[in-house]
């Protein structure tokens, strides 16, 4: 590994990218039994499994400590995390949560293609066998939507729950700590937002042109700032650390 690469604002970067992929898979891993339908309960119980190791992969490059991944992720203050609010925020409402699906693995994989030529040979390593299962689950994201949207009655509630994830999808590509550094050490081969019309125009081709006050992103997004719903979320992925947290699991 390339210690001179790995700099505290790599890392910063880095970062940013496992907090979101790990509360990106403890989201899905809530509608365990509670989806709609059986089918359901397993796809976003495999996709979350697929979105928690890919944290994980990135959790153990940062900090080149396995064994300390556990106390490191459960142990941190809220604003020690660089999530985005949209991985943050509870939506306890099917179509919200299947939106969101649909909006964050669209944006996901031009997240990782980042990384194909990375400096780091283990962010290439990582970003591949990534890419291979984000292809599920843009293809599972799709398909369903695709489905739903011929449906009147299901139509109208996608099309509402946009409203209410697109704007939280704008601080996904916010700025990120540390990635003028990974541009420049070459970890990564460019900003995420500037990949931000790309996923603006796969949105449009699925769902038709949409209100343009939907892209006007919030002041107050930034990864330093948690979300409202994010203590409710951490105490939850905390309960089982927490009964003993010096096991090894």
């Amino acid at each position: 590994m390339n210690d001179s690469v790995l700099t505290p604002p790599v890392k910063e970067y880095l970062l940013a990218f496992a907090d979101d992929e790990h509360l990106m898979g403890q989201q899905h891993t809530e509608w365990i039994g509670v989806a709609p339908f059986l089918e359901e309960d397993m796809a976003f119980a495999s996709i979350g499994q697929d979105e928690l190791g890919h944290a994980l992969m990135l959790y153990t490059l940062i900090l080149e400590c396995p064994s300390g991944i556990d106390t490191y992720v459960f142990n941190r203050k809220s604003e020690e995390w660089r999530s985005c609010q949209l991985v943050e925020s509870t939506h306890r409402r099917w179509e919200e949560a299947l939106i969101r699906h649909w909006c964050y693995d669209m944006a996901e994989d031009l997240r990782w293609e980042l990384f194909s030529d990375s400096s780091l040979p283990e962010l290439i390593s990582i970003s591949e066998r990534a890419l291979k299962e984000e292809t599920y689950h843009r293809r599972h994201a799709e398909a369903l939507v695709e489905n739903l949207l011929m449906v009147p009655d299901s139509k109208l509630r996608l099309m509402n729950a946009l409203e209410v994830v697109v704007p939280q999808v704008l601080g996904l590509f916010s700025p990120i700590p540390g990635e003028e550094e990974a541009i420049s050490c070459g970890v990564v081969s460019g900003k995420y937002s500037d990949l931000l019309p790309i996923w603006r125009t796969r949105l449009e081709e699925r769902f038709g042109v949409l209100d343009s006050g939907l892209f006007i992103q919030a002041d107050n997004e930034n990864r330093t700032q948690r979300h409202s719903d994010f203590d409710y979320l951490f105490g939850r992925i905390r309960e089982v650390f927490l009964l003993d947290p010096k096991a090894v699991w």
